[in-house]
């Protein structure tokens, strides 16, 4: 594993973490959506680390959904707003938060880490179909 990889980690499994609950939760989404909701996201970053508008992103609503499940998770990781998840107990579901820690990254770390991630998509997909990041992730995401 590299340097980079062994710095951000965290960040890297929480973006993986996001793109995975995600399919586990619509089993029909692919490495494709995965990607495209990856792409957006470096786009929407780069563009504010520019200083320009938000780009107009033409998601599918599967992608969409997953687009801002993921980015929540990045706006936590850059110290912006605490994350809203849900947990099962033995009551049923349970809505937590966890707020805003030390140690939030900046703009250009995050487009980093979501690169590294588009490459592990791209990697995984070409070498095993359609959904092989997924598959090859899912075993590492439960």
């Amino acid at each position: 594993m590299g340097r980079f990889e062994d710095e951000y980690m965290d960040v890297l499994q929480n973006i993986e973490f996001a793109l995975v609950s995600m399919y586990q939760q619509y089993p029909e989404m692919t490495d494709w959506d995965a990607m495209e909701v990856v792409k957006g996201l470096i786009r929407t970053y780069k563009a504010e680390r520019d200083g320009r508008p938000a780009p107009m992103l033409r998601l599918g609503p599967l992608a969409q959904e997953a687009y801002e499940f993921v980015r929540a998770m990045c706006e936590w990781r850059l110290g912006r707003q605490p994350l809203e998840l849900e947990r099962e107990t033995e009551q049923g579901p349970e809505e937590f938060a966890l707020d805003v820690g030390e140690g939030a990254i900046t703009l250009d770390e995050m487009i980093a880490c979501l690169q590294r991630v588009l490459n592990s998509i791209e990697h995984w997909n070409k070498r095993m179909g359609r959904r092989g990041y997924f598959d090859f992730m899912s075993q590492f995401v439960r």
